[in-house]
């Protein structure tokens, strides 16, 4: 397959119709009349498909394609005015700055942030929708279009957004710690909760690392230029998790050293990774003795000004022990560790990352709040875009990384490619 990338290849070859929606742009029924005969004209963005609700179709060699949900999962705000017949698109244009764009159909000139750029052809109406240049919105807001004859595929890279961008340290993550100069915040792996159910900074996996030279804990963490938590880890296997939940004596012990630890450590936040929960027991309880020891962590960290984050196994996983609206109200954000749906070093199905991600935006949790959760382990430099892709196509408040240290070269160059940190 041979594409041409860039942004004028396609000014003549593509058009976009902006999707009908109640109230919106008429009704999302399309004519197949003129559509020339073929397999279905896909549309893929940043290497997985992007869903429509009619089927893309190329009409006297052109592409058509539906431009709302592109236009959504690029970011771009898109407003139909029936009256005037006036399309306009708000949003980052390819300079970083933000873009306006008007567009009226039957005239082949646009208005780009007050000044006319011409049109390889004026957007029309056909059948309740409005046509438009698919390359020209490539121009102004900088996604790469090409199209794949061969394969009938249109194909759309985004251009690399802001957004915030989270890693976790933990043993054995030290030779990369140059990368945490571009991260938003960064969840440090230096607690857990052991067999006997009791919060311990000496376990064999996850522990606090003992001093070398001018490299100490408190200097790595201080490294961090923006927020830091102290991340506390506890798997289920043998109930350990459920026990420290569920005594009371357990659970106020943990809380407070772990307030503690956080406070002097000279963190800002704590990281739960509680892990596990309810694969054979009660859903209901387990969510309920969680719920009950982030509102008490919550009450202890506040008057400190300790932000709460939690780490949380996908709703289309085996775990079934976590109510994701209440956490999401809890919490200042959540990690959605939507992987190891098959075993750990293989990659993950981007289709159950893209299901882990509605059905908890569906229980409730804010997209504003949402990190998607990404294991370097299990991906590599080409799975780990589209994975991206889908953080920007939710328009989630970011994604984060397991871990430092597992990260290689061709790695950091596609996460630098795709997405830098929010507010460089």
């Amino acid at each position: 397959m041979k594409s041409l990338w860039g942004k004028r290849a396609l000014a003549i070859l593509l058009g976009a119709s902006l999707a009908g929606a109640s109230g919106g742009f008429g009704a999302p029924a399309a004519s197949a009349a003129g559509a020339s005969a073929g397999p279905a004209v896909r549309i893929v963005l940043d290497g997985y498909n992007l869903p429509f609700d009619a089927a893309p179709r190329t009409e006297r060699g052109t592409t058509l394609v539906p431009f709302r949900p592109i236009a959504e999962a690029l970011g771009i705000s898109v407003v139909w005015d029936a009256k005037t017949k006036t399309v306009t698109a708000v949003g980052s244009g390819a300079d970083g700055a933000d873009a306006k764009v008007v567009l009226r159909v039957g005239q082949k000139t646009a208005q780009v942030n007050g000044s006319a750029v011409a049109l390889s052809a004026a957007p029309v109406e056909s059948g309740g929708r409005v046509l438009i240049p698919l390359a020209f919105f490539s121009r102004q807001f900088g996604a790469a279009v090409a199209w794949d004859a061969a394969n009938r595929t249109v194909e759309i890279k985004s251009p690399k957004r802001a957004m915030y961008v989270q890693a976790f340290y933990a043993l054995r993550s030290y030779p990369q710690i140059d990368r945490l100069k571009t991260l938003n915040s960064a969840a440090f792996g230096w607690t857990r909760i052991d067999e006997n159910g009791e919060l311990v900074t000496d376990g064999r996996d996850f522990a606090w690392p003992k001093p070398d030279g001018d490299a100490t804990p408190e200097s790595i963490v201080r490294r961090v230029n923006g927020e830091t938590y102290l991340m506390a880890f506890a798997v289920d296997g043998n109930r350990e998790l459920t026990k420290m939940l569920t005594d009371e004596t357990l659970r106020a012990r943990s809380i407070d050293k772990l307030a503690a630890l956080a406070k002097d450590s000279g963190f800002g936040g704590i990281m739960l990774d509680f892990e596990g929960l309810a694969l054979k027991d009660d859903p209901l309880a387990a969510q309920k003795a969680l719920n009950d020891y982030v509102k008490l962590l919550a009450a202890k960290a506040e008057p400190d000004g300790l932000k709460i984050a939690l780490a949380v196994p996908p709703p289309n996983g085996s775990y079934k022990g976590y109510d994701y609206q209440t956490l999401g109200r809890l919490a200042d954000h959540l990690v959605l560790m939507a992987y190891d749906y098959i075993r750990q070093g293989t990659p993950d199905p981007i289709g159950k990352i893209d299901e882990a991600i509605r059905l908890t935006l569906n229980a409730g949790v804010p997209k504003s709040k949402l990190l998607l959760g990404i294991n370097l382990f299990n991906e590599n430099e080409k799975t780990i875009v589209p994975i991206i892709g889908l953080a920007k196509r939710y328009d989630l408040k970011g994604i984060s990384f397991w871990r430092l240290g597992l990260m290689s070269e061709a790695e950091m160059a596609a996460i630098d490619a795709s997405v830098t940190k929010e507010g460089a």
